[in-house]
């Protein structure tokens, strides 16, 4: 079960009322600094404008690929530890907006992740140190330390213990 908050809400649906859960100056400033990010290549530039305007926690040596999409209501709710990578056009979500409900969770992704292109996390979900993520996969929930996992839905490909086993046979060829 992902770990979020949840806030009821009355009348029209969640998204709706927005602004009653965030500042539109938060969202507007946040959509300029992801934007910026997205688009420029250069790896440092990305990581200190997460830190410095967004409030992101990202580890050093962490690699942010292009277009990227990082919360735009609650970044600060993401960390990401050292050496990892973030593919192509992944969407990392702190916030899901529904129609009786809102719900809020911290996103927490390890040291030396490889998250594969086009993947959609979702809020509430941690991926342990060097889990593998394929590309195109929607997380929806908990990633194990040193697990392969992949598609829609998500399913465990190799286990930890498989994937030490795959790591031992490579290096003895």
């Amino acid at each position: 079960m992902r770990k979020t908050e949840r806030f009821p809400v009355e009348n029209a649906n969640s998204l709706w009322q927005i602004y009653k859960t965030v500042s539109f100056w938060k969202v507007v400033k946040n959509f300029i600094v992801i934007q910026l990010a997205r688009y420029t290549p250069f790896m440092r530039m990305k990581n200190w404008l997460y830190r410095a305007f967004l409030r992101m926690k990202v580890g050093d040596q962490t690699a942010f690929a292009l277009m990227v999409m990082p919360d735009t209501m609650f970044p600060e709710k993401i960390t990401v530890g050292k050496n990892s990578i973030i593919g192509y056009n992944t969407t990392i979500l702190a916030h899901e907006y529904l129609i009786e409900e809102y719900r809020i969770g911290d996103v927490r992704i390890g040291d030396e992740v490889l998250i594969g292109a086009n993947t959609t996390i979702l809020p509430g979900v941690t991926i342990g140190d060097r889990a593998v993520v394929s590309a195109a996969t929607l997380v929806h929930k908990d990633v194990a330390p040193g697990t392969f996992v992949g598609g829609n839905p998500m399913k465990v490909i190799y286990t930890k213990e498989e994937m030490e086993k795959r790591e031992e046979h490579v290096s003895d060829e």
